[in-house]
């Protein structure tokens, strides 16, 4: 049933049935898709689910649809007969439980390509690996024999055109052997140990012993209560309180919170989805994006070393991203009125599975939203901020990603992607300099490496004729029109053709993507910006594999022509393809980007380089972008923002916002959450150290 209500706590969305054409799959209709393919005589003993996603209605029949007509919802689901390493297509139809098309993958001719590997591949790949003779042999040859401890890790392979291993289900392995079974099994590499494991015959058939590397002798490498001990108690109680309950509402996928509407989806692929985010504008519900995702991510090692130098994951499209998001939990994932909704995959077998409080909705303070003090010195004028929060995290190895949409009072957008977890290390000898490494502990390196993401935003500015300009900063050279040399202006190139473009942060390069048909009050075009952080793009060779392989990630910004089908931007199976899939192809494509139906693809992250500080357990690192209204509305939209009632101040040590606060804004007070020294600051992970409003 929809949920209109709210509790002070959390409350949760348990979606029985779809009653929109955008919702993300439930339960049912998981089922109903597995029984039609059997009904229809497609499914083995061996026939597993990889993959399975909801076709998306196109956008002029979502526009034409209305309530109580048929939902016309299609699922396209990857078939895997795992004996044969057979790989098929099926597209099911949910309004009549049919089976509409079947084909199968030619996987095994060029450019290859595999689905996202299964749960249960991961369980057969530890005991191939570990009832192999060659394993166990350099295993011995180590001194390694307590193989119940051993961790053997499955991991996808790379591409690299060898004949024996194109064409083929494959996963490499590696090695890591903690001294006890509850240990931090990361520590504990087995350095120079690499086996190829082909999945589909199950059998070990490539194994490298590069080189012999003891095993790092390690202390204060667990991360748990018992290993820590005795805890700080300097840290008061910071509560989160909101007597009233959140500000939003939801009705089934639907959520209303202030000027914004948007759905909530979500892909056992690539995890959370905004669909049809708009903004409400008097009587005028505006829209602004048809489909927002994050449904890449690419993770480039720098070493050279035969055990790391293949490993390049695509986590999205290798490990399915959604399917490993986690079951969030209330006051550590996230804090305050929290509104949570289920998560429903098809499991290895094709039943469905539900991942509890996948997704977490709330709201957080965010500080200043707008001030000025009068020149009289005493009268000031502001108002506090607040965000609407929605994310999940996703768990794939040793890594944990979260993924958050921020939306603003002001009708700004932001995503920031959360990478933390545990770094991959390999081991060396103690106090070893190497290029490509930071030492983390003694013996124990943790290689440099990417954490590369691609956004795929279906921008929507009032409408779908729009077009991107690229914006730069532009100096004027001193001379007659700039004697002082001073001046400076900016420069709009025009995006006519698909193409990618890179970030430029010495000329503040940002892109606006606007409307061609409709104008704002001074007869400018309707625009959002999307402003980047121009970090470092795919440093791999462009003679490399990954590079072929992950060519999204070399430049920081792609235009390309709307296509229903084109989702992905290395492609529907990046897993062992070699390259030219997703956006390379989409540029070829063509079509018009100039005031045509276009889609904006933005990537960006992490360059790490390992320091100590990010051992045993690495602190949350930060990467994303913001999108801005530029004269998309006629002036700031958080004027009506009310005042905290009751002033805001600080009196006897207590610094409050709300009924009795105390002192006005302008009277020497500093509420609780400001940015002013000595007190706590507004950004945290999560809303865990956002100040109670009370």
């Amino acid at each position: 049933m929809p949920d209109t209500t709210h509790t002070h706590g959390a409350r949760d969305s348990h979606l029985a049935e779809a009653t929109h054409p955008l919702d993300a799959l439930a339960p049912a209709e998981i089922d109903r898709v597995r029984r039609a393919l059997d009904a229809a005589g497609e499914l083995l003993d061996d026939t597993r689910f990889p993959l399975q996603l909801l076709l998306e209605a196109p956008k002029a029949q979502l526009a034409a649809w209305r309530p109580g007509q048929p939902l016309g919802r299609r699922v396209l689901t990857t078939l895997l007969d795992t004996g044969s390493g057979r790989v098929r297509e099926a597209v099911v139809s949910l309004d009549d439980d049919r089976v509409e098309s079947i084909q199968t993958l030619p996987t095994a001719e060029a450019p290859y390509g595999q689905p996202p590997y299964l749960f249960e591949e991961y369980e057969l790949v530890d005991r191939v690996v570990k009832a192999d003779a060659g394993w166990r042999r350099a295993m011995e040859a180590r001194g390694l024999t307590e193989w119940e401890h051993a961790l053997v890790v499955p991991l996808a392979p790379g591409q690299f055109g060898e004949t024996d291993e194109v064409g083929k289900r494959m996963m490499r392995s590696l090695t890591f052997m903690p001294p006890g079974e509850h240990d931090n099994p990361w520590s504990f590499p087995v350095e120079g140990l690499v086996l190829m494991v082909d999945v589909t015959e199950q059998r070990v058939v490539k194994l490298v012993d590069e080189r012999q590397v003891p095993v790092p002798v390690l202390e204060g490498f667990n991360y748990d209560d018992e290993a820590v001990g005795e805890r700080r108690t300097s840290l008061k109680p910071l509560s989160i309180t909101q007597p009233e309950g959140p500000s939003f509402s939801v009705d089934g996928s639907e959520v209303t919170w202030e000027q914004w509407r948007f759905r909530v989806g979500f892909s056992m692929r690539e995890g959370l989805v905004l669909h049809q985010l708009g903004w409400q504008d008097g009587d005028e519900l505006r829209p602004v994006l048809h489909r927002a995702s994050v449904p890449e991510m690419v993770v480039p090692y720098g070493d050279t070393s035969e055990t790391r130098r293949w490993i390049s994951y695509f986590d999205a499209g290798e490990y399915n991203l959604g399917k490993n998001a986690n079951s969030l939990q209330l006051g550590c994932d996230c804090v305050g009125a929290i509104h949570y909704f289920d998560a429903h995959v098809a499991a290895d077998t094709g039943e469905s599975i539900t991942i509890p409080r996948a997704i977490c909705m709330h709201e957080e303070d965010y500080g200043v939203l707008w001030k000025h003090r009068e020149l009289d010195g005493e009268t000031t004028h502001g108002r506090r901020s607040r965000r609407l929060v929605v994310s999940y995290w996703a768990t794939v190895g040793n890594y944990d990603y979260g993924f958050f949409w921020y939306l603003y009072l002001d009708g700004s957008i932001q995503f920031e992607a959360k990478a933390t977890g545990i770094v991959f290390a390999g081991a060396d000898a103690p106090g070893s300099i190497l290029p490509s490494a930071t030492e983390m502990a003694p013996g124990l390196f943790a290689p440099i490496h990417q954490h590369i993401f691609c956004a795929r935003l279906d921008f929507d500015v009032d409408g779908t004729d729009n077009y991107v300009d690229q914006v730069d900063l532009v100096r004027v050279p001193m001379g007659e029109e700039n004697p002082w040399g001073n001046a400076f202006s900016y420069r709009r190139d025009r995006i006519t053709a698909a193409s990618g473009m890179q970030g430029d942060g010495a000329f503040g390069r940002t892109w606006h993507i606007g409307s061609s048909s409709r104008t704002n009050a001074v007869g400018r075009p309707t625009e959002f910006q999307l402003i980047p952080e121009a970090r470092a793009t795919l440093m791999a060779d462009p003679a490399s594999t990954v590079h072929a392989r992950a060519t999204f990630a070399t430049e920081h910004l792609w235009v390309t022509a709307h296509r229903d089908d084109d989702l992905y931007p290395a492609g529907r199976y990046p897993n062992q393809h070699s390259g030219g899939a997703g956006l390379p192809a989409s540029v070829e494509a063509g079509g018009e980007v100039d005031g045509g139906d276009l889609v904006v693809w933005h990537s960006f992250g992490l360059t790490h380089i390992p320091r100590p500080e990010d051992w045993p357990i690495m602190p949350v690192d930060y990467s994303g972008f913001w999108v801005k209204p530029y004269g998309f509305l006629d002036r700031n939209p958080a004027l009506d923002v009310p005042e905290a009632g009751g002033g805001c101040g600080c009196a006897g040590g207590a610094c409050t916002c709300g009924p009795d606060g105390g002192h006005e804004h302008g009277h020497g007070g500093h509420q609780r959450g400001e940015d002013h020294d000595g007190h706590h600051g507004h950004h945290g992970d999560d809303g865990d150290d956002h100040v109670a409003i009370r």
